[in-house]
């Protein structure tokens, strides 16, 4: 038999390992000067350059390290940059990243407590922490009297995935699981507002309710979903013949950044008896804060509750929060037991096996991320980071509204503006092109009442006032050159 040896010795692994660190630190340094901010490559041409076929003989790895700049630099799209105004944050700092090279170094595979108790403990305490420091229900700790907990998930679009699951299974009596949807004469309802985000269709599409059972309801002037609508569409429903069970809150959409108001639509899903899921993925960080918790009335009400600390709170992607009132109602829908899982510890009912509150059955030690950070950073410290991108926000909000040519088109409750240019939609998009194209910044835009909305997000870590500012010259610049030139 031939022996293959190891991958890596220890001494070339530690000498590695510490070129790539140098290397992260180095591009995190440097992440400022990075222009542009999105990549500017041909499409294909990172596939062009590289091998048609892998090496069969083992190369350098400073070969490895000179290909990671001179291939895929350069497309890279700098998400970390202080410049980076588009879609959401995406922080993730130092304690986050050491932490994700913990996990993979230690190669852990916890789906479940059996296969590694300390992945699965840690990530419990980590749900009750942050419950603590959001504020959220006690109901949501696995400390607490009752069947609540929580869970990491990769994203909220899984969560929303999973409470949807859960919902179907709990309204049908676990009979979808075994009979499937198309048996159920009464067709399975589900509730979102017109500006929730697409997971959710995509949610219902492939958990069996489908995008025709998935009602979008209007919102008010402030793009938040109007709980009167709510409540005559489900009527109109239950009338017709069908079956309301879920309705998704929103506390903060990705187009405005608008909150619904959830104890209202809470009152909705109590007289309907449906799940209520809150989906807070990007600004649910913001109720680290005491002043933010205004979001919070009417959560006692609510099944679920999930919000994405790989956005705003500063971990690496992925990382997303999920609690349930009542984690049974996830388990028995999500629960298969193959013989090849059997273990005594599993078989006592002591543990929590997390394999059976999501759809995957590996899953990685994402609580390290969390524990990382909030040791090396605090609660305190996270605090001081919302309420100084608040502030920014604050201060670009007063410059727009002072500006004879560009006006704000949706509430700003927190660090998410929507503005377009007086003179009409084609500034608008020229300018938003213009800035992308220059690299100088990165933007992106929605659609409001059908026209083209430029979209400013503030949340990543190193961005100052400086770049706040440089930024809102660079919109004010772009737009009098366009409209100066037509």
């Amino acid at each position: 038999m031939t022996d293959h040896g190891p991958a890596m010795s220890p001494e070339d692994f530690a000498r590695n390992g510490q070129a790539v660190l140098d290397w992260i630190a180095g591009y995190r340094a440097d992440e400022a000067s990075h222009r542009p901010v999105q990549s500017n490559i041909e499409p294909g041409s990172i596939y062009d350059a590289l091998p048609t076929t892998p090496p069969a003989q083992p190369e350098t790895f400073e070969s490895v390290m000179e290909d990671v700049d001179r291939v895929l630099r350069p497309g890279l799209t700098h998400w970390q940059s202080p410049d980076w105004f588009a879609y959401f944050p995406s922080n993730g700092v130092e304690p986050s990243v050491l932490a994700d090279l913990l996990s993979s170094g230690m190669g852990v595979q916890g789906m479940l407590w059996a296969t590694s108790p300390a992945c699965t403990e840690l990530e419990m305490r980590m749900l009750d922490w942050t419950v603590d420091a959001l504020g959220l229900p006690e109901h949501f700790r696995f400390d607490a009297p009752g069947p609540g907990g929580g869970v990491l998930q990769d994203t909220a679009s899984s969560a929303v995935l999973a409470c949807l699951v859960a919902a179907r299974e709990r309204i049908t009596e676990g009979q979808t699981n075994i009979d499937g949807v198309s048996q159920h004469e009464r067709p399975l309802i589900a509730y979102v507002s017109t500006q929730s985000h697409s997971s959710v269709e995509k949610a219902a599409r492939i958990c069996g309710i489908g995008s025709a059972n998935l009602r979008l309801i209007d919102v008010d002037e402030s793009f938040a979903m109007d709980p009167e609508a709510l409540a005559a569409t489900m009527e109109a429903d239950r009338a017709a013949g069908g079956r309301p069970f879920f309705i998704c809150v929103t506390l903060g959409t990705t187009g405005t950044g608008a909150f619904d108001p959830l104890d209202a639509i809470g009152r909705v899903a109590e007289r309907f008896g449906c799940w209520l899921h809150v989906d807070a993925a990007m600004f649910g960080t913001a109720a680290l804060c005491p002043e933010h918790r205004w979001m919070h009335e009417g959560v006692e009400r609510a099944d679920s509750w999930s919000f994405n600390p790989h956005k705003w709170m500063g971990a690496t992607f992925d990382c997303s929060c999920l609690w349930l009132r009542d984690a049974t109602a996830l388990t028995n829908a999500m629960s298969i037991n193959p013989a090849y899982l059997d273990n005594p510890a599993t078989a006592g009912g002591e543990v929590i096996d997390y394999r059976d509150w999501h759809v995957q059955l590996g899953r990685r030690f994402r609580a390290l991320k969390l524990w990382f950070l909030y040791r090396c950073i605090g609660v305190e410290g996270l605090q001081a980071m919302i309420r100084h991108h608040v502030e920014l926000m604050q201060e670009l909000v007063d410059w727009i509204d002072a500006d004879p040519e560009w006006e704000r088109v949706a509430p700003t409750p927190m660090t998410l503006v929507c503005l377009r240019h007086r003179a009409g939609e084609h500034v608008t998009r020229a300018v938003l092109d213009s800035l992308n194209e220059s690299g100088s910044m990165a933007l992106t835009h929605c659609e409001l009442d059908g026209l083209c909305t430029i979209r400013v997000s503030i949340g990543q870590w190193n961005t100052t006032i400086e770049h706040v500012r440089a930024a809102w010259a660079g919109i004010v610049s772009a737009g009098r050159a366009i409209t100066s030139s037509s």
